[in-house]
């Protein structure tokens, strides 16, 4: 027995020893200062509107043995990961709103929350996709909905990972109800 073993584990690749790796990002309210932040609108991107300035320091927020870069988590490491995503959209009467957005959004809208991954592939990969169909009454003074997704991916090393929205202009990204984050399982 103990011979069948030995023989077994010597067939085994070796490999560096597994470290641990984590991240959970949360909304940042710096959002609403600088809009230009948000939206990362460049191609090789995917559908939606891309989240980009994630809390990683503050808070609840931490990053473990993983780097943040744009709004994209850097995969240090290949193998499987539990990815989870929770997007909050809010909707509330402003008088002072153009007319055009609040038809837009009061009429049925579908809000929509991607997780996406980047490789060497030209275009990013889509994970997960969560959505939920709304349609705000001109009665209500506001709407809340909030979205949220997770699975275990197989990543390599060097993939990135983000999230997209459909619309980022009712995104809430108060901290404890937006947010994003991953961490290896094997």
């Amino acid at each position: 027995e103990k011979a069948l073993a030995v023989s077994q584990s010597d067939r085994l690749p070796s490999r560096a020893p597994m470290h641990r790796i984590a991240a959970h990002l949360t909304g940042s309210s710096s959002r609403k200062s600088s809009p230009s932040l948000r939206i990362d609108a460049l191609p090789r991107r995917g559908i939606g509107q891309k989240i980009s300035n994630w809390e990683s320091r503050k808070g609840h927020s931490f990053l473990y043995n993983v780097e943040l870069r744009n709004g994209e988590l850097v995969i240090p490491q290949t193998g499987f990961y539990y990815i989870y995503s929770q997007t909050y959209f809010r909707f509330r009467e402003n008088e002072n709103e153009d007319s055009d957005l609040l038809v837009q959004i009061r009429n049925p809208k579908q809000l929509v929350q991607y997780v996406y991954k980047l490789t060497n592939y030209p275009e990013p990969i889509l994970l997960m996709k969560s959505a939920r169909t709304s349609c705000w009454s001109k009665k209500a003074e506001y709407g809340l909905y909030s979205i949220y997704q997770g699975g275990v991916f197989q990543l390599k090393r060097e993939d990135r990972i983000f999230v997209s929205v459909s619309n980022s202009d009712i995104v809430d990204m108060d901290k404890e109800a937006s947010f994003f984050g991953a961490f290896m399982v094997g």
